[in-house]
Protein backbone atom coordinates (compact mmCIF):
# COMPACT_ATOMS: atom_id res chain seq x y z
CA UNK A 1 0.00 0.00 0.00
CA UNK A 2 1.44 3.53 -1.30
CA UNK A 3 2.26 5.83 1.50
CA UNK A 4 0.21 9.26 1.67
CA UNK A 5 1.70 12.62 1.38
CA UNK A 6 2.05 14.92 4.11
CA UNK A 7 2.70 18.54 5.29
CA UNK A 8 5.62 18.58 8.03
CA UNK A 9 3.93 21.76 10.51
CA UNK A 10 7.24 22.32 13.04
CA UNK A 11 10.82 24.49 13.52
CA UNK A 12 13.80 24.36 12.76
CA UNK A 13 16.67 24.53 15.66
CA UNK A 14 20.07 25.67 15.74
CA UNK A 15 22.91 25.56 18.37
CA UNK A 16 26.40 26.86 18.25
CA UNK A 17 28.30 26.21 21.44
CA UNK A 18 32.05 27.68 20.29
CA UNK A 19 33.75 29.90 20.53
CA UNK A 20 30.46 32.16 21.72
CA UNK A 21 27.24 30.45 22.09
CA UNK A 22 24.80 31.18 19.47
CA UNK A 23 21.39 29.73 18.93
CA UNK A 24 18.43 30.26 17.38
CA UNK A 25 14.55 28.66 16.08
CA UNK A 26 12.29 29.23 13.51
CA UNK A 27 8.67 28.08 12.16
CA UNK A 28 8.96 26.11 9.07
CA UNK A 29 6.52 23.61 7.13
CA UNK A 30 8.01 20.72 4.84
CA UNK A 31 6.48 17.50 2.74
CA UNK A 32 7.29 14.38 3.33
CA UNK A 33 6.47 12.90 -0.05
CA UNK A 34 6.62 9.00 -1.17
CA UNK A 35 8.03 8.91 -4.25
CA UNK A 36 5.76 6.36 -5.73
CA UNK A 37 3.10 9.08 -4.92
CA UNK A 38 4.25 11.42 -7.02
CA UNK A 39 2.41 11.48 -9.96
CA UNK A 40 -1.33 11.89 -8.15
CA UNK A 41 -0.21 14.00 -4.96
CA UNK A 42 -1.05 17.53 -6.70
CA UNK A 43 -3.65 19.23 -4.23
CA UNK A 44 -5.47 22.49 -4.59
CA UNK A 45 -2.51 25.34 -4.27
CA UNK A 46 -0.18 22.02 -4.66
CA UNK A 47 1.53 20.70 -7.93
CA UNK A 48 4.42 18.20 -9.05
CA UNK A 49 6.17 19.11 -11.89
CA UNK A 50 4.33 22.04 -12.50
CA UNK A 51 4.07 25.96 -11.42
CA UNK A 52 1.44 26.30 -8.74
CA UNK A 53 1.82 28.69 -5.34
CA UNK A 54 2.94 25.34 -4.13
CA UNK A 55 5.09 23.04 -5.82
CA UNK A 56 7.31 20.06 -6.01
CA UNK A 57 10.02 19.74 -8.49
CA UNK A 58 12.01 16.42 -9.80
CA UNK A 59 14.50 19.23 -11.25
CA UNK A 60 15.16 20.31 -7.93
CA UNK A 61 16.51 17.27 -6.44
CA UNK A 62 18.69 14.71 -7.85
CA UNK A 63 20.22 14.04 -11.26
CA UNK A 64 18.46 17.71 -11.48
CA UNK A 65 17.57 16.51 -15.26
CA UNK A 66 13.90 16.30 -13.88
CA UNK A 67 13.51 12.19 -14.40
CA UNK A 68 12.04 10.51 -12.14
CA UNK A 69 13.19 10.74 -8.78
CA UNK A 70 12.37 6.72 -7.57
CA UNK A 71 14.93 4.94 -9.98
CA UNK A 72 17.57 7.70 -9.21
CA UNK A 73 17.38 7.08 -5.40
CA UNK A 74 17.44 3.11 -6.02
CA UNK A 75 20.60 3.84 -8.36
CA UNK A 76 22.69 5.27 -5.72
CA UNK A 77 21.80 2.63 -2.86
CA UNK A 78 22.63 0.02 -5.16
CA UNK A 79 25.73 1.59 -6.46
CA UNK A 80 26.67 1.93 -3.17
CA UNK A 81 26.02 -1.59 -1.92
CA UNK A 82 22.56 -0.71 0.02
CA UNK A 83 20.21 -3.90 0.70
CA UNK A 84 17.10 -4.34 1.87
CA UNK A 85 14.86 -0.96 0.45
CA UNK A 86 12.38 -2.56 -0.87
CA UNK A 87 10.14 -0.67 0.58
CA UNK A 88 8.77 2.96 0.32
CA UNK A 89 10.96 5.80 0.03
CA UNK A 90 10.21 9.06 1.19
CA UNK A 91 11.59 12.52 0.49
CA UNK A 92 11.40 15.28 2.99
CA UNK A 93 11.83 18.96 2.27
CA UNK A 94 11.36 21.95 1.41
CA UNK A 95 8.86 23.06 -1.57
CA UNK A 96 8.81 25.57 -4.33
CA UNK A 97 6.60 29.01 -2.76
CA UNK A 98 6.02 30.88 -5.27
CA UNK A 99 8.45 29.56 -7.65
CA UNK A 100 11.18 30.00 -5.69
CA UNK A 101 13.23 27.72 -2.97
CA UNK A 102 16.52 26.84 -1.53
CA UNK A 103 16.87 23.51 0.70
CA UNK A 104 19.89 23.66 2.73
CA UNK A 105 18.60 19.68 3.22
CA UNK A 106 16.07 17.28 1.78
CA UNK A 107 16.25 13.73 3.41
CA UNK A 108 15.25 10.18 1.16
CA UNK A 109 14.37 8.19 3.68
CA UNK A 110 14.44 4.24 2.23
CA UNK A 111 12.54 1.69 4.04
CA UNK A 112 12.00 -1.77 3.53
CA UNK A 113 8.80 -3.90 2.08
CA UNK A 114 7.43 -4.09 6.04
CA UNK A 115 8.21 -0.31 6.57
CA UNK A 116 11.57 -0.45 8.55
CA UNK A 117 13.86 2.27 7.80
CA UNK A 118 16.98 1.40 6.45
CA UNK A 119 18.76 3.86 4.06
CA UNK A 120 18.98 7.71 4.63
CA UNK A 121 20.28 9.93 1.72
CA UNK A 122 20.69 13.48 3.12
CA UNK A 123 21.06 15.76 0.21
CA UNK A 124 23.27 19.05 1.51
CA UNK A 125 22.77 22.09 -0.94
CA UNK A 126 25.07 25.32 0.27
CA UNK A 127 24.84 29.13 -1.16
CA UNK A 128 27.21 28.89 -3.72
CA UNK A 129 24.80 26.08 -5.51
CA UNK A 130 27.12 22.98 -5.31
CA UNK A 131 25.47 19.69 -3.34
CA UNK A 132 26.58 16.49 -2.17
CA UNK A 133 25.09 13.00 -0.55
CA UNK A 134 25.47 12.08 2.75
CA UNK A 135 24.30 8.23 2.99
CA UNK A 136 23.36 6.63 6.10
CA UNK A 137 23.24 3.03 6.96
CA UNK A 138 23.26 1.37 10.49
CA UNK A 139 26.18 -1.14 11.12
CA UNK A 140 25.71 -4.42 9.18
CA UNK A 141 23.41 -3.41 6.75
CA UNK A 142 20.31 -3.79 9.75
CA UNK A 143 16.91 -2.01 10.37
CA UNK A 144 17.67 1.37 11.77
CA UNK A 145 16.20 2.11 15.08
CA UNK A 146 14.49 5.15 16.06
CA UNK A 147 16.65 8.03 17.40
CA UNK A 148 19.81 5.55 16.73
CA UNK A 149 23.36 7.55 15.96
CA UNK A 150 24.28 7.41 12.41
CA UNK A 151 27.65 8.70 11.45
CA UNK A 152 29.38 10.09 8.07
CA UNK A 153 32.80 12.50 7.76
CA UNK A 154 32.05 16.02 6.38
CA UNK A 155 33.73 16.36 3.37
CA UNK A 156 31.58 19.22 1.90
CA UNK A 157 31.76 23.00 2.62
CA UNK A 158 27.95 24.70 3.69
CA UNK A 159 29.15 27.55 6.46
CA UNK A 160 32.12 29.85 6.25
CA UNK A 161 32.46 29.16 10.12
CA UNK A 162 32.88 25.68 9.98
CA UNK A 163 35.52 23.89 8.50
CA UNK A 164 35.59 21.04 6.47
CA UNK A 165 36.65 18.42 8.60
CA UNK A 166 35.25 16.43 11.75
CA UNK A 167 32.06 14.52 11.01
CA UNK A 168 28.41 14.61 11.63
CA UNK A 169 26.24 12.46 13.93
CA UNK A 170 22.30 12.25 12.48
CA UNK A 171 19.07 10.49 13.90
CA UNK A 172 15.37 9.95 12.96
CA UNK A 173 11.96 9.64 14.32
CA UNK A 174 8.98 9.54 13.82
CA UNK A 175 5.15 8.16 13.36
CA UNK A 176 2.23 9.04 11.12
CA UNK A 177 1.84 12.17 12.84
CA UNK A 178 4.97 13.35 14.09
CA UNK A 179 8.83 13.51 13.06
CA UNK A 180 12.04 14.72 14.06
CA UNK A 181 15.95 14.92 12.37
CA UNK A 182 19.29 16.00 14.25
CA UNK A 183 22.00 16.23 13.38
CA UNK A 184 25.59 17.05 15.39
CA UNK A 185 28.72 18.45 14.02
CA UNK A 186 31.93 17.25 15.80
CA UNK A 187 35.33 19.04 15.27
CA UNK A 188 38.50 17.55 16.57
CA UNK A 189 37.47 19.03 20.15
CA UNK A 190 33.88 17.90 20.38
CA UNK A 191 30.58 18.64 19.60
CA UNK A 192 30.08 22.18 17.75
CA UNK A 193 26.78 22.49 16.12
CA UNK A 194 23.40 21.16 16.57
CA UNK A 195 20.23 21.26 14.08
CA UNK A 196 17.22 19.93 14.70
CA UNK A 197 13.88 19.17 12.14
CA UNK A 198 10.63 18.56 14.37
CA UNK A 199 7.34 19.07 13.72
CA UNK A 200 3.62 17.43 13.44
CA UNK A 201 2.49 15.83 10.17
CA UNK A 202 -0.70 16.51 8.61
CA UNK A 203 -2.12 14.46 5.60
CA UNK A 204 -1.60 16.84 2.34
CA UNK A 205 -4.62 17.95 1.07
CA UNK A 206 -5.82 21.12 -0.38
CA UNK A 207 -7.39 22.40 2.86
CA UNK A 208 -3.54 21.63 4.11
CA UNK A 209 -1.45 23.00 1.13
CA UNK A 210 -3.71 26.15 1.20
CA UNK A 211 -2.99 26.42 5.53
CA UNK A 212 1.15 26.12 4.71
CA UNK A 213 1.12 28.76 2.05
CA UNK A 214 -1.08 31.34 3.91
CA UNK A 215 1.30 31.15 7.23
CA UNK A 216 4.63 30.44 5.13
CA UNK A 217 3.89 32.79 1.86
CA UNK A 218 7.53 33.92 1.89
CA UNK A 219 9.66 30.62 2.84
CA UNK A 220 11.87 30.47 0.33
CA UNK A 221 12.97 33.75 0.75
CA UNK A 222 13.06 33.73 4.82
CA UNK A 223 15.08 30.85 4.78
CA UNK A 224 17.90 32.40 2.11
CA UNK A 225 17.07 35.94 4.69
CA UNK A 226 17.92 33.81 7.70
CA UNK A 227 21.26 32.24 6.54
CA UNK A 228 22.49 35.84 5.96
CA UNK A 229 21.54 37.20 8.98
CA UNK A 230 22.68 34.27 11.05
CA UNK A 231 26.42 34.60 9.34
CA UNK A 232 26.20 38.32 9.75
CA UNK A 233 25.55 38.06 13.54
CA UNK A 234 28.31 35.12 13.63
CA UNK A 235 31.05 37.85 12.01
CA UNK A 236 29.71 40.22 14.14
CA UNK A 237 30.83 38.16 17.13
CA UNK A 238 33.97 37.35 15.51
CA UNK A 239 34.01 34.05 15.12
CA UNK A 240 36.55 32.72 12.22
CA UNK A 241 36.15 32.21 9.24
CA UNK A 242 37.15 29.57 6.76
CA UNK A 243 37.17 30.20 2.60
CA UNK A 244 35.70 27.50 0.92
CA UNK A 245 37.33 24.70 -0.38
CA UNK A 246 36.63 22.64 -4.17
CA UNK A 247 33.81 20.25 -4.06
CA UNK A 248 34.50 16.64 -3.48
CA UNK A 249 34.32 14.82 -6.80
CA UNK A 250 32.60 11.95 -5.69
CA UNK A 251 28.47 12.90 -5.20
CA UNK A 252 28.27 10.46 -2.60
CA UNK A 253 30.00 9.92 0.57
CA UNK A 254 29.34 7.19 3.25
Amino acid sequence: MTAAAQVLFGRVYHCRFRPVRHAFAYPVFLLRMPLSAMDGASRGVFSVDRWNLLALRSADHGPRDGSALEPWVRGVFAREGIRGVDGEIVLETFPRVLGFVFNPISIFYGHDRDGRLRAVLCEVSNTFGERHNYLLQAPGGRAIGSREWLEAGKVFHVSPFCEVAGHYRFRFSGDASSRFAQIDYHDADGKLLITTIDGHAEPLTAGTAAKAFLTFPFLTAGVVARIHWQALKLWLKRVPWFSKPEPPIQETTR
